[in-house]
Parts: structure tokens; sequence; C-alpha cells
């Protein structure tokens, strides 16, 4: 009797062992079909880190990229493309943006930590000059531009203006604008130069504060990337030697503007999974177009081309 009672109750503990495993496998069976994967079946989080030019353009390609890819959500942070560079290297961001190219000393840091930084344009920019729409000057040279930054032109009076102290304003060192205008303007193009900034430049954390104390003050100048361009302030022509030119889209994309330079990204190494999704739709037409929306020059589509 036992060895019957025995038995009975093995042969349930089987059936009820095989009926939990079909209940597993059916359960998951209907999970699956109830998730269709497809090319934008990628999560996890991208961390964009540096150009304070780019950052408002970063953010609304992260925006339109998140709406087809919920599954991946993008942080974009400031400071200034020297921040970028830093947390690339140091391997505490996925993506670093910045309106320079590295150095080749960071590039060198880099690969000692293991990191070889993969460089993508993403836009073309134009470094514009702003003054105050009081101010009746609207024509510069990058000659008079480097007079005025390095302190040996004093006053507006000097290029037919008021007669008032010019102040001029600058971003901070960290920042790629700042690193681009002191190459092009403060040096002249020299690499061997050792000019530096007036000491009574002030130095300010980001193009909006620039924005707002050219708009509050009559006698100051500053620069900073095309993308904080409005109408709050004036923005002045610029020439290299006779023919001036506005930092629009004609003037940047032929290179006939000045001080047009290329925007990036960077990355360690060539970009996989939702880093390189992320860079694909920056560098498609609808990446483009909100690079446009915020102030910025495409690449165009010739030049926006996927990562392989």
């Amino acid at each position: 009797m036992t060895t019957l009672l025995l038995a009975d109750r093995i042969r349930t503990m089987k059936n009820t062992y095989t009926w939990m495993a079909f209940l597993l496998i059916l359960t998951a069976f209907f999970a699956g079909c109830g998730r269709v994967a497809d090319s934008n079946d990628t999560q996890g989080t991208i961390q964009i880190k540096g150009s304070d030019t780019l950052v408002n353009a970063a953010q609304k390609v992260s925006e339109e990229f998140m709406k087809t890819n919920p599954g991946v959500f993008v942080s974009v942070t400031g400071g200034g493309s020297g921040v970028g560079v830093a947390s690339l290297i140091n391997k505490s961001c996925d993506i670093a943006s910045a309106s320079r190219e590295m150095m080749p000393k960071e590039i060198e840091q880099a690969n000692k930590q293991g990191v070889f930084p993969k460089e993508i344009p993403v836009a073309h920019d134009g470094v514009a000059l702003i003054v105050n729409k009081n101010n009746p000057i609207d024509k510069l040279s990058i000659q008079d531009l480097h007079n005025i930054f390095t302190g040996k032109a004093k006053s507006w009076k000097e290029f037919g203006g008021k007669d008032i102290a010019i102040v001029t304003l600058s971003r901070e060192v960290s920042s790629g604008t700042y690193a681009h205008f002191k190459e092009e303007v403060v040096n002249l193009g020299d690499s061997n130069s050792n000019l530096e900034f007036s000491p009574q430049t002030l130095l300010l954390s980001s193009s909006q504060a620039i924005v707002e104390e050219v708009a509050n003050n009559e006698a100051a100048i500053g620069y900073m990337g095309m993308g904080y361009l409005s109408d709050r302030t004036k923005t002045v022509e610029v020439a290299k030697k006779d023919e001036f030119y506005l930092p629009d889209i004609e003037a940047v994309n032929n290179g006939k503007y000045p001080l047009a330079r290329l925007l990036y990204f960077y990355t360690n190494g060539e970009p996989k999974g939702a880093v390189k999704q992320f860079i694909d739709f920056a560098l498609s037409p609808a990446g483009q177009q909100q690079f446009a929306e915020t102030g910025f020059v495409p690449l165009g589509v010739a030049g926006a081309e996927k990562t392989q």
C-alpha cells in the first residue's frame, strides 16, 4: 500500500513539473509574439558632453532621435569642448561634442587611456561677431578684430563709432570657440604666436551670457557660434581682406566667411549599438534638419555619410 501511494505521488509530481514547464514555455512564446523586434529595437543610455555651441543642437537631435528610439535615453550636457574631450578620455561619456578638432596632445593622452577618438563632422558653423544694436559699427576686418581683442584698439571712435571704451567679451578657455577665435583672430592664424586676449577681456561661461551682456552694454563686442544669433544684438560683417560677409548659410557653406568652421562629435573608436544609431540619425537628412533649425549649416546629403 505504501509503495502504491509513493508511486502515485511521484507520478503527480512529474505531471505538475511538466505542466509548469509547459506554462513557462507558453508564457515566453506569447511574450515574444507581443514584442516585434525591428531596426529601432535598441536599449540603453547615451551620454553626450561638451561644446556649449552644440548643446542646443545636440539636445534637439536627441529629442527627435528618442521619438523613434524610445528604448534609448540621450543625456546632453555642455561645459565646453574641453570638458567633452576630457570626458571622452576618462570614459565618462559616449560622445564628446566639440566646436574644434581634438589637439594632438589630447589624442595622445586618450590613446594612453585606451581611448581611440573617432572624429565625426556633424555641421558647419560660422563664429559670429555681435555688437549692441545702438553701436553704428557694422563691418570689421580680421585685423580690426585682432586689434580690438588684443587691446591695441581702445575706443570705438577708432572705427568710426562713438568715443567710448571698447568692452571685449570672450568665452572661457575650456571653450572650443575660444580656441578657434584665439587661433584665427588673436594669433592671426600663426601657430607660433604667443599673443593673448587683452587682460581687460571679460570671460563669460556661455554663449547666451555673451548675448545678454552685448544686448545690454552699448560698448560691448563678443563672439559665439551662429546658432546663438538673435535680433537682440547686431551681427557684424567680417572680412579677411576686402570682401565682407555675414555668417549665413551661403557664406559659411562656400567658405567665404573668414571664421567658418566644422562642428564635431567624437566617439571612442567606431560607434556601435545605440551610439551608432544616434550618429547615423544625426548625419541623416532628418538629423541634419535639426542642426539647421538651431541655426547651423547642415553638411548636406552628400556629406552626411553613415558610419560604416
